[in-house]
């Protein structure tokens, strides 16, 4: 596949809008708009459905979408370690929403302070992901948040945050101090695509089975809940925009700022940078 109509199909998947996609990739819409349909005439099924408003993925679409990130990764990924061949180590840093925020700034310092000459490339995963690329071998550290499937990748705790249900201001059960999990039950959920690892939809579905909107950003899940009344949950140390109000939720275990790396990564940097982390958030 051509990657440079990859790229051009993730812009508009995830604009879900040619003008706005084209202004993204710096580049008319007429050219954009011919390069796609190129793309669905490629594969032979049409990836979007179009409107006067914008467009949606078909089932077809939403599989390309999901190839394209993958495959547009892997190879920014081989770009960048050919390049560092023989010059300054760099080093991958997965990240998923604010966790680099989160982590805040002392693991940064440490680490550089300790390897001044790395050179680091950030990529943030959404979420679905939660090892941020790990898994995929995207990248070579990650900071994220758990639980989820950790066969073959260690993880670090490096704190353990209360979570509040997000609801719009107005919302009846917003006026209440804390609410419980059973307070929730009837309410449509912000949820995680079915091939999303499983202990970790659950978890943010408060381990059940919901029925609500599929979002795969922290932007969506606030636009569902502003537009349609949904309600999702986040860390209480997550920053909320005007409109919606977080409520802490009693019965529900805290959500783990992790460190995490492969197992089997041989690199000697990412030994070090889990020790410097497990120093620097030593309880």
């Amino acid at each position: 596949m051509d990657l440079r109509l990859l790229r051009y199909y993730v812009a508009v998947a995830e604009e879900l809008h040619f003008g706005r996609a084209a202004t993204r990739l710096h580049m008319t819409q007429p050219p954009l708009s011919r390069a796609i349909k190129q793309l669905e005439t490629d594969l032979g099924t049409l990836l979007l459905h179009r409107s006067p408003t914008g467009v949606s993925l078909t089932p077809a679409g939403e599989a390309l979408y999901a190839e394209a990130r993958t495959l547009l990764d892997q190879a920014d990924q081989a770009r960048a370690r050919v390049t560092s061949i023989g010059a300054t180590a760099q080093v991958t840093i997965g990240t998923l929403g604010d966790s680099v925020e989160q982590a805040d700034a002392r693991f940064a310092a440490a680490v550089r302070a300790q390897h001044p000459a790395v050179r680091f490339q950030i990529r943030e995963a959404d979420f679905t992901d939660p090892t941020a690329g790990l898994r995929a071998g995207l990248v070579d550290f990650a900071l994220t948040r758990g639980p989820f499937a950790d066969d073959g990748i260690r993880t670090l705790v490096l704190r353990s945050d209360p979570v509040n249900v997000v609801l719009r201001a107005d919302d009846p059960l917003a006026q209440y101090e804390h609410l419980k999990l059973s307070d929730l039950v009837d309410r449509s959920w912000c949820r995680l695509p079915e091939s999303t690892d499983a202990s970790w939809r659950m978890y943010w579905n408060g381990d059940q089975e919901r029925e609500g909107p599929i979002v795969r950003t922290v932007h969506e899940c606030l636009q569902a809940i502003l537009w349609n009344g949904s309600i999702g949950l986040a860390p209480l140390t997550h920053a909320l925009p005007d409109g919606v109000i977080g409520v802490p939720v009693l019965d529900l275990p805290p959500s783990h700022l992790v460190a995490a790396w492969n197992s089997d990564n041989p690199n000697p940097l990412i030994r070090s940078f889990a020790r410097i982390a497990a120093a620097v958030y030593k309880p």
